[in-house]
């Protein structure tokens, strides 16, 4: 139940005296990992701190694929599908929670073009190999993430879209070639941006 739902409860806490107030508001926040996250990159850090973030993320993604691909070794079993779709959700949940902490859009659509590249160049015969269920996982996803990017992409403004067209039209038409085809026509993307 929200605050605003109980007008009593929220007069009664603005009443508080400040320092009652900022007792409680250090314990609420001190509950959500992600808030603090946050309250520190508005209040503690600027562009030059973001900057380093995005550098810190790009060569940990980029790390991240590397490993991967080493242990994978051109293996297409199951087990390579399975490690391939797990890869990729790890890697969006990172940005995810880097979205989330600093909203930069710019940078979040280049790390998903990021780990779309990284995966066509590291993993495309994986992707390609079909066994039923573990394929079909994948390549809905796959073909998922590719239209959330597009959409990403078609809300930046058209400067940047201009810098990241190339690289989403590679993802594109590699993803239309691929075994993902059927998943991006029932997205309805277009072919050519």
């Amino acid at each position: 139940m929200s605050v605003h739902q109980q007008p009593e409860l929220k007069a009664a806490i603005l009443a508080l005296p400040d320092r009652a107030k900022d007792k409680l508001l250090i314990r609420l926040i001190n509950k959500d990992k992600m808030l603090i996250k946050r309250l520190h990159f508005e209040l503690l850090e600027d562009e030059t701190d973001l900057q380093a973030r995005v550098e810190h993320l790009r060569r940990q993604l980029q790390t991240l694929f590397v490993d991967a691909a080493k242990s994978m070794a051109s293996n297409t079993s199951l087990n390579s599908i399975i490690a391939v779709n797990k890869l990729v959700r790890h890697a969006n949940g990172i940005i995810n929670e880097h979205e989330k902490v600093t909203k930069d859009k710019i940078s979040e659509v280049e790390f998903r073009l990021l780990i779309l590249k990284e995966l066509i160049q590291r993993f495309s015969q994986i992707v390609e190999v079909s066994h039923l269920q573990a394929s079909h996982k994948l390549h809905q996803y796959l073909a998922a993430r590719i239209k959330f990017a597009y959409g990403k992409w078609l809300k930046l403004h058209e400067d940047y879209q201009f810098d990241f067209r190339d690289e989403l039209q590679l993802i594109i038409t590699w993803g239309s070639n691929s075994a993902l085809s059927p998943y991006l026509r029932q997205y309805n993307i277009p072919m050519e941006i």
